[in-house]
């Protein structure tokens, strides 16, 4: 049953405060996958650790840090919320290899190598030439795997993504996009990077943005669980997990940093538009205490076994980190 199991959400950027994380207690959820930064550099990265280690403070009796596995076991059993930390771009390490390692020692289990546009390593996906992995990059994808730490290609390109699968002498993962084929998002994955994802032993997380969807904000349970479903058959049930990227309570503020950070004076709308700026419409079927209980609910409606659902709903997740997490 859905209270018993390991529940890991991959991928989550919410207004982080004492009655979020009660919601998030109250949701069932074991541990989530938190971004850390978006475009800020390596001090400013130090200070979103000592800003979440007065969250641990104030709010020990709900949250707790995840540094390995364990800890999320450990969260289980007592009645917690597991936390680890994640970078959607490759800001932290600013142009200094040896950062890898500061950070993943602080607590960084997670990097992507770009979001959205060029970066010292990779080509990000609304990039229009894709150069794929720099020669930093190939650099900085072997000190991720030797220092244990996850290299994450969700927001980047196609030619990128493939090269960082074949360099990784470890599996990567994509934390939080759908194929293609279901959605033709630039976000999104083709079936060629899904199955190279794969056969190398990575994991992709299923994103709740709506901007990722078929249908948008109208996509019902059934048809994101029938997606879910359609990519089990091509690549099998064990690669396949949620990141949710749910981004509850955050500010249009938080958005236009998302998406413009430091690097654009005109606003860049994402995958949104000018008359349509904002945050999407959130999914009716995923509200923050319910939301991942109804996947599992749904996909067990759809066909999965108990066994197939417990392994989308976290215990996926919680075998590749186990991997992933140990410095070689």
């Amino acid at each position: 049953m859905y209270q018993d199991e390991i529940i890991i959400d991959g991928l989550q950027y919410c207004l982080w405060d004492r009655a979020y994380f009660e919601s998030l207690k109250q949701s069932g959820v074991t541990a989530v996958h938190v971004t850390l930064v978006y475009h800020e550099n390596a001090r400013e990265t130090l200070t979103r650790f000592a800003e979440w280690n007065l969250h641990f403070e104030r709010n020990s009796d709900l949250i707790m840090p995840v540094l390995s596995m364990e800890d999320v076991f450990k969260a289980k059993s007592e009645g917690k919320v597991g936390i680890f930390f994640g970078a959607q771009n490759c800001s932290p390490i600013d142009d200094e290899i040896g950062l890898i390692e500061v950070m993943r020692k602080l607590g960084l289990l997670i990097m992507q190598l770009t979001y959205n546009n060029q970066s010292l390593l990779a080509t990000g996906c609304y990039e229009q030439e894709d150069s794929g992995v720099t020669r930093f990059g190939k650099q900085a994808i072997a000190e991720m795997n030797r220092v244990g730490m996850i290299v994450d290609m969700s927001h980047s390109s196609e030619r990128s993504t493939l090269e960082a699968i074949d360099l990784s002498s470890r599996p990567i993962c994509i934390s939080h996009a759908n194929p293609q084929r279901a959605h033709p998002a630039l976000r999104n994955k083709s079936d060629e990077v899904i199955r190279a994802l794969c056969e190398r032993g990575g994991l992709l997380g299923f994103s709740l943005y709506p901007f990722h969807l078929p249908g948008g904000s109208d996509c019902s349970l059934e048809d994101f669980c029938r997606m879910v479903a359609d990519t089990a058959e091509m690549v099998g049930v064990e690669r396949l997990a949620i990141g949710s990227d749910l981004c509850q309570n955050q500010p249009q503020s938080v958005l236009e940093w998302m998406r413009n950070g430091r690097w654009s004076k005109s606003l860049d709308y994402g995958e949104g538009s000018a008359s349509n700026a904002g945050w999407p419409a959130a999914l009716p079927w995923f509200p923050e205490t319910s939301g991942l209980k109804n996947i599992y609910q749904g996909l067990r409606e759809i066909g999965f076994s108990e066994q197939e659902t417990a392994g989308i709903l976290g215990r996926n997740w919680l075998t590749f980190l186990e991997d992933g997490l140990k410095p070689e």
